[in-house]
């Protein structure tokens, strides 16, 4: 296996949930690195404060600086790289697709230091990089106070099959709220391809949700086999939904939201277009269906670079074309 160095938000993820107690080998495991690599970043970086993220990975790319030669690329590449940045990738998406297409083969930090030198130069390519915020996690007994659903099937009887995810057709599901409550986003994340589906609804009535869920699911049923939710009471009719898409639906255990970890990613994925403050009220189905548009054909590491699109639907790769030359201007 190719060694890879550890990326910016790599780093900022370490440092968030070392604060949380996380294991040193289950962080590892989170990042799918593996558990040496991240003593030997601990060692390596950390000062007598601890382990801050930027000064670690500032640290890390003065070592890289000092023992290899500047790379320069052309006008028309970087044309390219900044075209990919404005389509919401993230420099490491940009970089491993480029290098999948064998366009150009440009490191991760490489793609950052552009951006940041462009907005030391009064450029907005810096605005659409998305940013790594420490999040403070909410701590609870593991009880759900909301009373249980009738006819709940938890997580720990869900088939083995589904944590490899070596098929198409398990999904995770769960709501995003909007400011003051005003309005939600139903998501359905399918757990191989990481293909997503969203709605936008006005209430987090059990009603219109079930119904959302088995709109969204129908084109799919085929590729529907089990459902995982959170135990939130708008999933109450999920009886109904197993017999509508002919499914088995499971629920995590309360307050343990890495038990749907992809969807919770994918919920912070779409907050990039619709920000904590959004009345989701006011949102219309329109823009939800384009911001998953982007992220279903947005590359990913875990995927090899390919879409979410491409392995959902087996399709072969296909270069990825910038819709205009503006881009670049």
């Amino acid at each position: 296996m190719t060694y890879k160095h550890l990326t910016r938000e790599e780093r900022y993820q370490i440092h968030v949930l070392k604060r949380q107690g996380v294991s040193l080998g289950r962080i590892a495991a989170e990042l799918g690195r593996n558990r040496s690599t991240l003593c030997r970043e601990l060692q390596r970086n950390s000062t007598p404060a601890g382990y801050k993220p930027a000064h670690a990975h500032d640290k890390a790319r003065g070592r890289q600086h000092a023992r290899r030669n500047a790379r320069h690329f052309s006008a028309t590449q970087w044309c390219d790289v900044e075209g990919l940045l404005r389509l919401s990738f993230s420099p490491e998406q940009a970089s491993g697709r480029l290098r999948l297409e064998k366009a150009m083969s440009i490191s991760t930090e490489s793609i950052y230091q552009r951006a940041y030198r462009d907005k030391a130069q009064g450029g907005d390519l810096v605005s659409y990089l998305r940013c790594q915020k420490v999040r403070r996690k909410r701590y609870a007994s593991g009880q759900e106070r909301r009373g249980m659903l009738a006819n709940r099937i938890g997580i720990e009887q869900r088939p083995a099959v589904v944590d490899q995810r070596s098929r198409i057709g398990d999904w995770e599901g769960d709501t995003v709220i909007g400011k003051d409550h005003k309005g939600i986003l139903l998501t359905l994340v399918e757990r191989k391809s990481r293909y997503t589906l969203a709605c936008q609804l006005d209430s987090r009535h059990s009603g219109g949700v079930t119904q959302a869920v088995i709109e969204l699911l129908r084109p799919h049923k085929k590729q529907c086999h089990t459902l995982t939710f959170d135990n939130g009471k708008e999933f109450a009719e999920h009886v109904f939904i197993s017999q509508c898409l002919n499914a088995k639906v499971y629920f995590a255990h309360p307050y343990c939201s890495w038990e749907r970890g992809l969807n919770e990613n994918h919920n912070g994925l779409l907050r990039q277009y619709f920000p904590k403050k959004t009345n989701f009220l006011k949102v219309r189905q329109h823009e939800v269906d384009d911001a998953v548009y982007r992220l279903n054909h947005r590359p990913r590491k875990c995927l090899g670079y390919l879409t979410p699109h491409e392995v959902f639907y087996g399709l072969k790769m296909q270069p990825i074309t910038l819709p205009s030359v503006a881009l670049c201007t």
